[in-house]
């Protein structure tokens, strides 16, 4: 990998594209991360202004935080198994499902937090 063996600032420097770069290809090639950002640019000043203090307006935003940082993970998997073949394989659908129920989970979660808050 290029910049493994940076170090300080420019390994901070290298990492931070790196990451930009992870959002890029997530943002271009997958239509749930594009639908859970959309929830995301709405959820998250709806949860700033909806909480009464610092703790709910920290979950309801910290939940859809989870969404996203799961939906990152799973496209992550989903990639390394396509990456590996195409090929129809048992493992391989186990780990796909595996992480779309990570996903579902993390919605269910965050719908969970936001009933529970908005209804106190």
């Amino acid at each position: 990998m290029a910049g493994q063996n940076l170090r300080g600032i420019a390994r901070m420097y290298a990492a931070f594209f790196n990451s930009m770069a992870g959002f890029k290809a997530t943002w271009q090639h997958e239509e749930a991360f594009r639908q859970e950002c959309l929830l995301f640019l709405v959820g998250v000043p709806l949860g700033l202004w909806l909480g009464q203090d610092g703790i709910e307006r920290s979950l309801l935003v910290g939940v859809l935080f989870i969404v996203i940082i799961v939906e990152l993970l799973n496209t992550a998997v989903e990639v390394t198994v396509d990456r590996i073949s195409f090929d129809r394989h048992e493992l391989s659908a186990r780990a796909k499902d595996i992480g779309s129920a990570a996903v579902l989970t993390s919605l269910t979660l965050a719908s969970v937090v936001w009933l529970l808050i908005l209804l106190d």
